[in-house]
C-alpha cells in the first residue's frame, strides 16, 4: 500500500492523534493529505518523533529497518522476542508499540506486510549497531578492486564485482569460517556495535594470498569495508550472520524498576510545601535588597562573580541556590536590567504585583517558571568552550533540552509515587524513555533538575509531591499547596536582650519592616532579630520616627515592649540628627555650639580637615556620604541635608525597572489543543478533496459583506470553526483591495485564520485585521 494513501485511508480520529503527536506537522497546515504525507517523511520531522520513542518500540522500528520488505508481524515478533528475557511474552509490548508507531505514521500497513514509513531507514544511522548493507558499504570501492575481491570469494558466480561481492556476503558463513582467529577476534569486537572501527591506511589495495595481518585477512574477503583513509565498516549481513540472526542483543519490554527509598508521602509533601515557602521568600528578599543596592551588569552581560558571593551572603544561602533563585526570578519577569547606561539589575514593576499575591499563587508562578526555562542555572560558575566563566544572568545558560529534561524527570518520580528513587535508577529509566537522547550533557541536565525540584520545592524527600505532581500534569497546584504552607505571623516575641523572635514566618509586610528595624542574627524554625544602635538609626533614616517605632513594636509585639529597648530606641531618636551634614564640599551645622566644640576637639577629626566657619557651622573637604560615616564611626549621630536644609531620607522609596515579558517557555514537543487539531483535520479533508477532485474555484455572492467590528468578526469565526460551517468574508488584500472570499474555516491563532477558500480552491492563511465582515452562507 502507498503511503499516501494510506494516510488518506485513516479515519478522521487517526488523523487527530497524528496531528496531535506531531503537532509540527500541521506548522503550517498544509493544503492537503498528500502535504501532510510528504511533510511526515521529511527527515527533521522523522529526527524529531523517534527522539521521542521509547527502548522498546524504537526497537521495533530498528528491526523493520534491518528488513528490507515487509515484515508480518508473526515474523517481527520473533525477531524481537529474541532479545526478550526467556519465557516473557513480547505481544502485549509489541501490539501496544505498533499501535503507537502506527499513530505517529512510521508503521503503515497490515499486519501481514508491516514496512517503514518513507524516509525513516535515512534518519536511522546503523540501526540496532548494524552497519550499512554490503552493497553500499562497497559502493565508492573501484570496480577493478571488486572485481578481484569477488574472484577470490567467489569465483564461480557472474555478474558485476560489486553484485557477486554482495551475493557472496548474503551468505557469509563460509566466509567466517575461514578466517583465522586472530582475524574472527578483531569481528567479534565489532559485532554488537558501533560497527565501525579505525584503521590506518584502510583503503590500501589487499590481496587474499599476500594478507599479513587480520584486518587486511577481512578486508581481502570483504568483510570489512573501507569507508575512509581510516574507517572501516562491519557490513550488515555479515553483523547479523555473527548476532545468529537477532538484531538486539536484549532488550526490556517494560520499564527498568525504579529503586529508592520509600517515604512517607505527607511528610514528603510537607517538607516540599516548606521548601516551597522558603524559596518563594528567598525570591522576595533578593528582590528587596535588589531594589536598593542593584548589582551592576556586567560588560558581557549577566551578574559579577563578587555580586553573586555577596547575594548568597545575605540570602543565607549556597552559591549554586543562590544563583537559581536568581535565574528563576529573572526568567520570571521579576528582575531585569535596567537603571542607566551601564546597566543595574533591578526588580521590575511585574514584582509588585507578584508580591501581593498569595502564597502559593507566588509559587506556582516561580516553579512554572522553572520547569519550562531554558536557561540551566547548574551551569553558574563551570567555564564554556573557551574557558571563560560561565556567570548568572548570562546568555550563555541557554540549552534548549533543559525544559524537556525537568519534564522527563519529573515524570520519572510520578510513576513512583512515595518512593525517592536513587540517581542510577532515574538515569537507568530516562535511558529506557528516550534513548535517542543520552549524552553527558543529558545526564548533568537530570542531576541538576533532581536537586533544584527539591531546592524550590516541587519535590520533597526526594519523592515527587502533591501539589508537583499537580504541576507538572496541569492541576491546581496552588490549591493543593495551599494548606501545607504554614500561616504567616503578625506578631513577634520581644524579649530584654534586644532580641526579636519570631515564631513562624512573618507576613510580608511585617518581615520587611522588621529586617529594616534589626538585624536577623539566627533563621530555622524560628527567625530571632537583634536590634542595635545602627539598626534603629537605619530605620530612622528611611523616614520612621521614634514613636513611630516604639508604637510598632507595641503593636506587633506578643510580649510588652521591654524597657532596655524602649530606652535604646528613644535614646537614639533623641540624638538622630542634631547634628546635620550638608554639602560645602560637605559642611557639619549644628544648634549646639559646645558639640561642634567636642568634634573639632576630637583627635580622630583631624583626617577630615575640619574648619569652623560661625559657632554653628564647619566646614570639611570631604564629601557629604564619607562625613557621615566618619562621625557616625566617632559615636556622633548626624543626618545629611539637602541644599535646601531638609533631612534627606534614605531607602523610602524603592527603585524599579520596566516592567518585561517572562523569558521565552519551551514547552513539551508532545500534546496539542483538541479544538486545533480538529480544525487541522477538518482543513486538511476539504484541501484533499479539492486536491482530487480538481475542484473549479467557485464566484463569491454579489455584494460586499457587511463591515462589523474586530471582535464581532473574531466572535462569528470562532463560531464556525466550533460548528463546521463555510462563512462569506470580506477581505483586504496586500495592496489594500476589497474582496469577497468563501471560507471553511478550520484554525485561528496568532493573528491568522486558516481555512479552505472555495473561492481559490486552496487553503490559505488570512489576516484577522485584514477581514472586513463574516456573514453566514
Amino acid at each position: 500500500m502507498e503511503f499516501t494513501e494510506w494516510i488518506r485511508g485513516r479515519t478522521d480520529e487517526q488523523l487527530r492523534a497524528l496531528v496531535s503527536a506531531r503537532p509540527e506537522l500541521i506548522t503550517p497546515v498544509p493544503a492537503h493529505l498528500e502535504g501532510l504525507a510528504s511533510r511526515a517523511a521529511s527527515p527533521s520531522a522523522i529526527g524529531r518523533v523517534l527522539d521521542r520513542l521509547d527502548r522498546f518500540t524504537l526497537a521495533v522500528v530498528e528491526t523493520l529497518a534491518v528488513r528490507e520488505d515487509p515484515v508480518s508481524k508473526d515474523e517481527l515478533r520473533d525477531l524481537v522476542g529474541a532479545a526478550l528475557d526467556p519465557g516473557e511474552d513480547p505481544e502485549p509490548a509489541l501490539s501496544s508499540a505498533l499501535e503507537r508507531l502506527a499513530d505517529l505514521a512510521l508503521v503503515y500497513g497490515p499486519d501481514d506486510a508491516l514496512g517503514l514509513g518513507p524516509g525513516v531507514r535515512k534518519v536511522l544511522d546503523d540501526p540496532a549497531g548494524l552497519g550499512p548493507r554490503a552493497a553500499d558499504a562497497f559502493r565508492h570501492h573501484p570496480p577493478e578492486q571488486l572485481e578481484e575481491m569477488a574472484d577470490a570469494v567467489a569465483p564461480s558466480t557472474t555478474g558485476s564485482g560489486r553484485e557477486r561481492l554482495a551475493a557472496a556476503l548474503a551468505e557469509p558463513a563460509e566466509l567466517v569460517e575461514s578466517v583465522s582467529p586472530a582475524a574472527r577476534a578483531a569481528l567479534d569486537q565489532l559485532v554488537w556495535g558501533p560497527p565501525t572501527g579505525r584503521v590506518p591506511n584502510a583503503r590500501r589495495e589487499v590481496h587474499l594470498a599476500s594478507a599479513r595481518s587480520p584486518i587486511e585477512e577481512l578486508l581481502a574477503r570483504g568483510l570489512l569495508a573501507a569507508t575512509g583513509e581510516e574507517s572501516v565498516t562491519l557490513p550488515r549481513e555479515v553483523g547479523l550472520h555473527l548476532r545468529g540472526g537477532r538484531v538486539h542483543r536484549d532488550l526490556l519490554a517494560v520499564p527498568p524498576q525504579l529503586r529508592g527509598a520509600a517515604r512517607d508521602r505527607e511528610l514528603a509533601d510537607r517538607t516540599a510545601a516548606g521548601q516551597a515557602f522558603s524559596f518563594v521568600r528567598s525570591v522576595e528578599e533578593l528582590c528587596e535588597r535588589w531594589s536598593i543596592e542593584p548589582p551592576g551588569v556586567l560588560r558581557t552581560g549577566g551578574l559579577g562573580v563578587r555580586d553573586l558571593k555577596r547575594t548568597a551572603v545575605e540570602l543565607d544561602l549556597p552559591e549554586w541556590v543562590a544563583a537559581l533563585v536568581v535565574e528563576v526570578a529573572h526568567a520570571a519577569g521579576l528582575i531585569a536590567a535596567g537603571g542607566g547606561v551601564d546597566g543595574e539589575w533591578l526588580p521590575t514593576s511585574g514584582y509588585d504585583l507578584w508580591r501581593v499575591r498569595g502564597t502559593a499563587d507566588r509559587w506556582v508562578t516561580l516553579a512554572v517558571t522553572w520547569l519550562h526555562m531554558d536557561r540551566v542555572p547548574g551551569l553558574v560558575g563551570e567555564r564554556d568552550d573557551r574557558d571563560r566563566p560561565l556567570n548568572a544572568l548570562h546568555t550563555d545558560l541557554r540549552r534548549s533540552s533543559a525544559p524537556s529534561v525537568r519534564s522527563a524527570t519529573l515524570g520519572v518520580l510520578a510513576a513512583a509515587p512515595g518512593l525517592a528513587p536513587d540517581r542510577d535508577s532515574v538515569l537507568a529509566r530516562l535511558a529506557w524513555e528516550q534513548p535517542r537522547r543520552r549524552g553527558p550533557l543529558r545526564e548533568q541536565l537530570t542531576d541538576f533538575a533532581l536537586r533544584e525540584a527539591e531546592q524550590v520545592g516541587v519535590t520533597g524527600l526526594g519523592v515527587l509531591s502533591g501539589h508537583g505532581r499537580a504541576l507538572i500534569e496541569g492541576g491546581d497546584a496552588a490549591e493543593v499547596l495551599a494548606p501545607l504552607l504554614p500561616e504567616p505571623v503578625d506578631h513577634v516575641l520581644l524579649q530584654a536582650d534586644l532580641t526579636a523572635v519570631a515564631p513562624g514566618p512573618l507576613t510580608s509586610e511585617l518581615n520587611r519592616w522588621m529586617t529594616l528595624t534589626a538585624d536577623v542574627e539566627s533563621k530555622g524554625g524560628a527567625t530571632v532579630y537583634r536590634f542595635s544602635e545602627g539598626s534603629i538609626r537605619r530605620a530612622l533614616d528611611a523616614g520612621h520616627g521614634g514613636e513611630e517605632l516604639v508604637a510598632m513594636l507595641a503593636r506587633h509585639s506578643a510580649t510588652p515592649v521591654p524597657q532596655a529597648l524602649s530606652y535604646l530606641v528613644t535614646d537614639v531618636a533623641r540624638r538622630h540628627g542634631r547634628i546635620r551634614v550638608g554639602t560645602a564640599s560637605a559642611y557639619i551645622r549644628c544648634d549646639d555650639p559646645a558639640l561642634l566644640d567636642q568634634i573639632t576637639a576630637d583627635r580622630r577629626s583631624a583626617a577630615l580637615r575640619l574648619r569652623r566657619l560661625a559657632p554653628t557651622v564647619i566646614a570639611s573637604r570631604s564629601p557629604r556620604a564619607a562625613l557621615v560615616d566618619s562621625l557616625r564611626a566617632m559615636g556622633y549621630a548626624p543626618v545629611a541635608e539637602s541644599l535646601d536644609g531638609d533631612v534627606i531620607i534614605s531607602q523610602l522609596e524603592s527603585r524599579r525597572t520596566e516592567s518585561v515579558a517572562p523569558a521565552r517557555v519551551v514547552g513539551s514537543p508532545n500534546g496539542l489543543d483538541p479544538e486545533v487539531a480538529t480544525a487541522a483535520v477538518r482543513a486538511l479533508r476539504a484541501g484533499d478533496a479539492a486536491h482530487l477532485a480538481r475542484r473549479e474555484p467557485v464566484d463569491a455572492p454579489d455584494g460586499q459583506v457587511p463591515r462589523s467590528p474586530a471582535t464581532a468578526t473574531i466572535s462569528a469565526l470562532q463560531e464556525a470553526i466550533k460548528q463546521g460551517v463555510r462563512v462569506w468574508i470580506g477581505y483586504l488584500d496586500s495592496q489594500g483591495n476589497a474582496t469577497s472570499r468563501i471560507l471553511e474555516p478550520a484554525r485561528m491563532e496568532g493573528g491568522y485564520l486558516t481555512a479552505y477558500d472555495e473561492t481559490r480552491a486552496a487553503v490559505h492563511r488570512f489576516a484577522l485585521h485584514r477581514i472586513t465582515g463574516v456573514a453566514g452562507l
